[in-house]
């Protein structure tokens, strides 16, 4: 392990990293999903856009690191009684900059009314791999083509469903 200039313990180049992940879906009342715009620091000419959440921190359960993530991506707070699910999960592996990441996801909504939306609770290297976050239909995705893979339309859908089976 390495640690990086804001003390956060970094992982060697090459190395495969296993984490369990929150991710949240915040939907507001238009039927927009908000998400972030970013890229693989190995492949900047590459961007895409992509949910919200990282790893559990050591003992947080998958609730609570989605509150913590979504407060520090994007200023949003909310309670963990606001969120609906977890409505999805799933294992995924990819090749993020220099390592591979093994990751466990699993996926909350949120109903948010209105957001002022900041990157100051972010991590360096967050800060320097995401550039700005947008309310986005899954239809005007699709025609983009920029999400991180096709499934993130259908996670999408589910999340708008989820926020409005549940009333908000």
């Amino acid at each position: 392990m390495r640690t990086d200039e804001a003390g956060h313990e970094r992982p060697g180049p090459g190395a495969t990293v296993h984490r369990d992940t929150a991710r949240v879906l915040p939907v507001d009342g238009e039927g927009r999903v908000l998400l972030l715009h970013g890229w693989d620091p190995a492949k900047p000419a590459q961007p895409f856009w992509f949910t919200i959440g990282g790893a559990a921190e050591t003992g947080e359960d998958l609730a609570d690191a989605a509150v913590r993530e979504l407060l520090e991506e994007t200023g949003i707070r909310v309670g963990k009684s606001d969120l609906h699910g977890p409505f999805a999960s799933r294992q995924h592996q990819f090749d993020w900059g220099e390592w591979t990441l093994v990751q466990s996801e699993t996926y909350f909504a949120v109903r948010v009314s209105s957001a002022d939306l900041t990157f100051d609770g972010m991590e360096q290297l967050e800060l320097e791999t995401t550039d700005r976050a947008d309310w986005w239909r899954p239809t005007d995705l699709e025609a983009d083509g920029t999400a991180v893979t096709p499934w993130l339309t259908s996670l999408m859908r589910e999340a708008i469903t989820m926020v409005a089976d549940h009333g908000g």
